[in-house]
């Protein structure tokens, strides 16, 4: 599952990011309400968990947004306000659960692993960009005709860069969504396997998909 936690307090955001990583689940986290819309809209994601209080764009006013751009991930709102006219509000305003604050972690992670079921249920099993495309059920991946054989880590690269087509993703995010490392290890391992990836998908055939950005990272995208 790839959750995106929208939550301005750091100190929660790290608890909630680490309890989901402990699930083995890849987590994106942003602080401000402004950035919640346009992240969402270019990354494929099966939960959000939304704090109603945020900086910028509040969280009732970010799913309005999210639900007018026909953004359909379910949403979990999270407030420390338990208010019944609140919760009514933003059930109608699109969101698919309720945890007030304070909650515990293990009921968040429960209630997230049920929306990112209902999500599943819906999105297809095959990523795709040109003539790559990745089995996300039996993690096997094929350029045109031929089959492309991976490690499970290469698996779980491969994943997270063709569910983030177009945006560069950083030395430091794969290190945490692959590897799950919120530390730079002062290796370089996440070239080595960025490598042995690009190797496997792109040698031998065109269009070239996976670039390397020079001081920023690498990104999938589709250039002759």
């Amino acid at each position: 599952m790839h959750v995106l936690v929208v939550e301005d307090e750091k100190k929660t955001a790290s608890f909630i990011r680490k309890a989901l990583q402990a699930e083995g689940f890849t987590v994106d986290v942003i602080y401000n309400g402004d950035e919640a819309a346009p992240f969402a809209a270019e990354t494929s994601l099966d939960a959000i968990v939304l704090d109603i209080m945020l900086p910028g764009r509040d969280g009732l006013s970010v799913l309005r947004q999210l639900r007018a751009r026909k953004i359909t991930t379910p949403v979990l709102l999270l407030s420390a306000r338990g208010e019944v006219d609140e919760r009514v509000e933003g059930l109608d305003a699109g969101a698919d659960d309720y945890l007030a604050k304070p909650f515990v972690l293990a009921e968040l992670i429960a209630r997230v692993r049920a929306l990112g079921r209902r999500s599943r249920a819906h999105m297809p099993v095959e990523l795709r960009i040109a003539n790559l495309s990745l089995n996300t059920f039996t993690r096997t991946a094929r350029r045109d005709t031929t089959d492309i054989c991976l490690t499970s880590r290469e698996y779980l690269l491969l994943e997270f860069l063709m569910r983030s087509v177009g945006r560069i993703c950083s030395r430091s995010s794969i290190l945490e969504q692959v590897w799950g490392y919120t530390f730079d290890p002062g290796t370089n391992l996440v070239d080595v396997y960025i490598r042995r990836v690009r190797e496997k998908i792109d040698s031998g055939h065109s269009p070239k998909l996976l670039h390397s950005v020079r001081g920023s990272g690498y990104v999938m995208k589709i250039e002759p």
